[in-house]
């Protein structure tokens, strides 16, 4: 049985944590935080859920990497969450730091983890992990698309009054106000959802769901935390049973979509070993000037880390 550590006790590790606890998948989990007994306490309180929700996975709260030894995956959520007026960008050097941080200490204790990335701003996070791990590009991956397509669903179920379940969606591009939904490799039950909905209503849901985000924020105060920790959850699921799922993730791309040496959300085909296939979708003329803006944005952001020197 499998070890997975969730690096960050805040609302959304918590929420990874429980949300794995519950699909009974993994022997062990451990919360890892700097105020240790606030991990200690979420592992406990999921600990003593189990005998009501029916599931075996035991958890552990920490502020010991030692206690991470032998995770065949890590989830990093650490980091500051954004705040009111706060963009994803504005968080890049103190999240720079923590993540890299992390993935050290992480990487001192175990061999040849799979590292799924949450924290913001995701891809340049991404991209900071990936190089403090030295893991292969198919084992450092970031979670936004599948949070991403699930709040572009979401609105669509409402609007078209069906099952969140009959709606499947293709979404690319950075985690934020760039993302590019894809309409057209949208699909309510096999049916193109450009045959379900009006044209002005699916592009008020696109603009809604590309600052998805920033509602809640303003809402609450503070970032999401249930939908994107179940998003974290179903990566890890995907991997731990091997399924070869198709979910959008955060990857190093070297020449798909004729781009290089960025992280990216692109669809993948997920798996025992990480990404075990990158698919290259067939973008129109307009998907494709979509996609080059996000990922120029994208770049704007990695240049600051760069500039960082860490």
């Amino acid at each position: 049985m499998s070890k997975v550590t969730v690096v960050g006790a805040g609302n959304v590790g918590a929420t990874v944590a429980n949300v794995l606890a519950h699909k009974d998948i993994v022997k062990e989990i451990v919360l890892l935080d700097i105020k240790g007994d606030v991990a200690r306490g979420k592992a406990l309180d999921s600990w003593q859920q189990a005998p009501v929700d029916y599931y075996s996975t035991q958890l552990k709260g920490t502020d010991d990497y030692a206690d991470t030894a032998g995770s065949d995956i890590v989830v990093i959520t650490a980091g500051i969450p954004r705040k009111p007026g706060m963009s994803r960008d504005d968080l890049i050097s103190t999240n720079a730091k923590i993540v890299t941080s992390v993935t050290k200490s992480i990487m001192e204790h175990s061999d040849n983890p799979i590292i799924i990335v949450v924290s913001n701003p995701l891809d340049v996070m991404t991209f900071a992990a990936y190089k403090a791990s030295g893991l292969p590009k198919t084992r450092v991956f970031g979670m936004a698309g599948i949070l991403d397509t699930a709040r572009y669903r979401a609105f669509l179920a409402t609007e078209l009054e069906v099952s969140p379940k009959d709606i499947q969606a293709v979404l690319m591009g950075g985690h934020g106000d760039t993302m590019v939904p894809l309409p057209r490799y949208t699909t309510v039950a096999g049916i193109p959802v450009t045959e379900m909905i009006e044209e002005d209503k699916l592009d008020a849901i696109v603009e809604r769901t590309k600052k998805g985000g920033g509602e809640l924020v303003k809402l609450m105060g503070t970032s999401a935390w249930y939908a994107p920790g179940a998003a974290a959850a179903q990566m890890v699921e995907a991997i731990l049973k091997d399924e070869n799922r198709i979910f959008p993730c955060c990857s190093l791309l070297e020449g798909e979509y004729g781009l290089n040496d960025i992280f990216l959300g692109v669809p993948v085909k997920l798996g025992a070993k990480g990404i075990e296939q990158l698919i290259e979708l067939q973008l129109n003329e307009d998907e494709t000037k979509l996609m080059n803006t996000s990922a120029q944005h994208v770049r704007d952001v990695m240049e600051v880390f760069k500039g960082m020197g860490i």
